[in-house]
């Protein structure tokens, strides 16, 4: 039972039938008719789970270390939220959903600085709220183009050229800036048109859709264990960030911004060391570009500290930090006047986020707070990692490259037959996902305790031994 919460959640997982099962495979038949379902992962049964268990049409239990690809931060039907979706607040926002732009409400202000605004991180003191994580990145993405001409006109008092105007309704220069977004290889920004120009770990994701002509880097491809590999590894680091730089200085289209994950996440759970991001940092800076850093997985607690960029002890904050996910809200912070466009109208639309989404979140952070979720995942991680490390050990061939030491719950491995190793998960009582060609990733909620840990690394040993 969780310690969070009196008799909330199961004992444990419990696998009935096989999965999927003969409910969930008829309900699916009737959902194909009207709803792609190629993709689904598991028909859930969402009335039923609860805490850090996911229940599906059969009434299969599992442990659900997958989280919604990493986006339940305090478990199913979590009671708090519970509390807060049912207050008057709550309700006023969902059916008087306004206009923000335009006719924010009269407490707005007040929601965003109890709520978003109270964990923005260090430096970062505005915010620009969104939809979802790709509309994130691409709101950021325009308020560095805006940025960027505005400083090269002079400043924000120096008005538009006829010409600019003119030639802008055509897309073409110098309306159209001829500035670009410096993502790395493998790197998950979003699906949209602007963030898939970013987006580089899977050809599935960007096949047939025009993009735009902006460099990419290599990030770096540490080699693991990390303490036998330091010196290889802070090469493999300097010549990166040497590539970026070049980028920076050559690129026939010049980048205005960089952005970058903590971890990166769809593209394989690939870390690099603060000393990298530090010197990510002092590159950007040197050179008048702004740093994005791309929170929407890494963000709210998942890593042991509210934002995982903590985790570089940077000199300077990033420009702007996107989020979503385990926010249930989206948006970016940032600090600098400058990255407000001069003009009302230009970095806008309809909803502009939404106000209930912000008041789930500002629920998530009481509860965070309450119960000092953050260092409390920093703590289970390390105890999962240990016990993971042992596993290791013991079957190295199925456990390689075992990654996310001092990074909370936020770990991942390589295993050779990963597909099928995800599937047969489910036969023991565990959700779990993948990312990249090979890893296998952790991505618990933030009340993910240590017995969870040992019923995921029993089943996990569980599942290797019965090939």
């Amino acid at each position: 039972m969780s310690s969070f919460y009196s008799g909330w959640e199961p004992e444990g997982p419990s696998v009935k039938t096989e999965i999927p099962g003969p409910k969930a495979k008829a309900a699916t038949t009737v959902l194909n008719e009207v709803f792609d379902t190629r993709s689904l992962n598991m028909l859930t049964d969402y009335s039923r789970s609860a805490g850090n268990y996911i229940v599906d049409a059969d009434g299969n239990v599992l442990l659900d270390v997958y989280a919604q690809i990493a986006s339940i931060p305090l478990g199913y039907n979590n009671p708090a939220l519970r509390k807060a979706a049912q207050s008057d607040e709550m309700i006023n926002g969902l059916i008087n959903r306004p206009a923000l732009g335009n006719f924010p409400p009269l407490d707005w202000a007040e929601i965003l600085k109890t709520g978003i605004l109270k964990v923005a991180p260090k430096g970062l003191n505005q915010v620009f709220t969104a939809m979802a994580g790709s509309d994130a990145n691409e709101t950021a993405y325009k308020a560095a183009f805006m940025w960027r001409r505005q400083r090269d006109r002079g400043g924000p008092q120096v008005e538009f050229t006829e010409e600019e105007m003119q030639s802008a309704m055509e897309n073409k220069s110098p309306g159209a800036s001829q500035l670009s977004i410096l993502s790395f290889k493998s790197a998950f920004h979003g699906r949209l048109f602007g963030s898939l120009s970013t987006t580089r770990s899977k050809p599935i994701h960007k096949l047939d859709i025009p993009a735009f002509d902006w460099p990419q880097a290599t990030f770096p491809k540490l080699k693991y264990p990390l303490d036998e590999h330091a010196a290889e590894n802070a090469a493999i680091e300097q010549a990166a960030l040497d590539e970026v730089e070049h980028l920076i200085k050559n690129y026939h289209v010049p980048p205005c911004a960089v952005i970058v994950e903590p971890i990166q996440s769809e593209g394989g759970d690939n870390h690099a060391s603060p000393a990298f991001f530090r010197g990510l940092r002092e590159i950007t800076r040197r050179h008048g570009v702004l740093l994005i850093v791309d929170e929407v997985q890494t963000g709210v607690g998942a890593t042991g500290r509210f934002w995982a960029h903590e985790h570089w002890d940077l000199p300077h904050p990033p420009d702007m930090v996107t989020f979503s996910k385990k926010a249930q809200t989206a948006g970016y912070y940032f600090g600098n006047p400058e990255l407000r466009p001069n003009k009302p109208y230009r970095q806008f639309n309809t909803w502009m986020g939404d106000p209930a989404r912000a008041l789930v979140f500002r629920a998530i952070i009481d509860e965070i707070e309450r119960l000092d979720l953050v260092r409390h995942t920093a703590r289970v991680g390390d105890y999962l990692y240990g016990k993971l490390e042992r596993l290791a050990e013991k079957y190295p061939d199925e456990f390689q490259n075992l990654r996310g030491k001092g990074m909370g719950t936020f770990i991942a491995f390589d295993n050779p037959r990963r597909d099928a190793f995800l599937a047969r998960a489910k036969k023991f009582g565990i959700n779990i996902g993948g990312s990249g060609q090979s890893a296998v990733r952790l991505r618990p909620m933030l009340i993910f305790e240590e017995k969870h840990a040992d019923i995921l690394v029993d089943a996990l040993e569980k599942i290797v031994t019965s090939w």
